[in-house]
């Protein structure tokens, strides 16, 4: 069996795994990074970039490189309701440098990432090789073993960071049990043409029965079709053009392009989860991002909190890890520093899915639009509130660990 030594070994190359290896090598830390495919090719998954993020991009001194990548920028978000529009969320009222949204295939902002920290001698980013058990010694985890092209390799690390989402075998092989909070709902994902003259680059459209997420991106629409909790087996019995007839009820101007959806093989099940650990962390490893909190998609805010995880993990263990094998109370306070956020997020997300979404989902016949979209329609000062929510989150962190040559 193949072996290497590092400091801090990173067990996924999502936003968290990727935004905390480049953090913590340019703090000076020996990472090796864990990526059990050959690329990041996936689709369907968060292609969201937050205001916040964007801050972090600046205080890296990495925007210009950044602001070259193809991109999108939203800068509102409304709800669509019996075909009246309601502005919910205003972003360029944020009280931050970047005060928009930008949407870019997840796996360009992962490359953009991992290009960035191989300018980094500490980093190291395995592909093809995958986690499959933990290495320990008196008590505390001292590495991991995996499976690489060619062959089994143990990697010993003086900590390992989970980020292996939301179904983390790492966390499994630690013992640890999320608590699941429930969700009403699940989610169908697909593409459809975007053309000259469409409406609003970002919007949810409520009819009864139905709800559909319409995302800019460029050339295409990405379309979350939300259906209720273990719903996708009885939709998709009813048929492909059933399912073409609803989505063009919701969104009448996508109509004439919903022959786009070729097959069921063009339309993606994100079964929605929302659960979160009771402790992230064992002597000698730390889950962050969804293996330990697992976000629903309302707000489209689980890379935001996947990637504030990464910051406040290297601004909180940069320094003590350079020191060695860090303490578990170290550990703790990097849980400490992120659960008020994660919770009230959270909570958040499950009283919009059950007042507003499921009660969308349960309707048979038009409905007034919530009095929360009226007020925030009719007070555009308001809909900052909302745009801080998902853009910026509950107490977003800052670069603090120093860079190193």
């Amino acid at each position: 069996m193949d072996s290497l030594k590092t400091q801090l070994c990173i067990v996924g190359g999502g936003p968290a795994g990727m935004m905390a290896g480049l953090l913590f090598a340019r703090a000076g830390i020996a990472v090796t990074v864990l990526e059990k495919h050959a690329d990041f090719l996936r689709d369907f998954r968060g292609d969201t970039i937050h205001p916040s993020t964007l801050d972090l991009m600046d205080e890296l001194g990495l925007s210009e490189r950044f602001r070259a990548l193809p991109q999108r920028r939203v800068e509102t978000f409304s709800g669509v309701v019996n075909g009246r529009s309601y502005r919910v969320a205003d972003f360029s009222r944020l009280p931050t440098r970047n005060r928009f949204l930008s949407f870019m295939p997840q796996w360009d902002f992962l490359d953009f990432l991992a290009g960035v920290a191989a300018g980094y001698p500490g980093f190291r980013l395995i592909r093809r090789t995958e986690a499959r058990d933990l290495i320990e010694a008196d008590g505390r985890v001292t590495g991991v073993r995996a499976e690489g092209p060619d062959g089994p390799v143990a990697i010993r690390a003086d900590l390992v960071l989970c980020a292996d989402g939301r179904h983390s075998l790492m966390r499994e092989r630690a013992g640890f049990t999320p608590r699941a909070f429930g969700a009403p709902i699940d989610v169908l994902w697909f593409r459809l043409p975007r053309r000259d003259g469409d409406p609003e680059a970002a919007a949810g459209r409520f009819g009864p029965g139905r709800i559909l997420i319409t995302l800019d991106r460029g050339d295409t629409w990405q379309c979350a079709y939300v259906v209720p909790k273990g719903g996708d087996a009885a939709l998709r019995a009813k048929g492909l053009p059933a399912f073409r007839a609803a989505v063009a009820e919701i969104a009448p101007f996508l109509a004439d392009r919903t022959d786009a959806i070729a097959d069921w093989d063009a339309v993606k099940l994100l079964t929605v989860t929302v659960d979160r650990l009771k402790r992230w962390h064992r002597p000698g490893l730390l889950c962050i991002g969804d293996a330990a909190h697992a976000m629903s998609p309302v707000g489209g805010v689980g890379i935001n909190l996947a990637i504030q995880d990464a910051v406040a993990a290297a601004n909180i263990l940069a320094e003590p890890l350079r020191a060695g094998p860090v303490t578990e109370a170290d550990l703790a306070r990097v849980q400490a520093r992120r659960l008020f956020p994660v919770r009230a997020t959270q909570t958040l997300q499950r009283v919009i899915q059950a007042r507003v979404i499921a009660t969308a989902l349960k309707a048979d016949a038009p409905f007034r639009a919530p009095l929360a979209l009226r007020i925030l329609d009719r007070l555009p000062i308001l809909q900052a509130l909302p745009a801080r929510m998902i853009g910026m989150g509950v107490r977003p962190e800052h670069v603090s660990a120093p860079a190193r040559a």
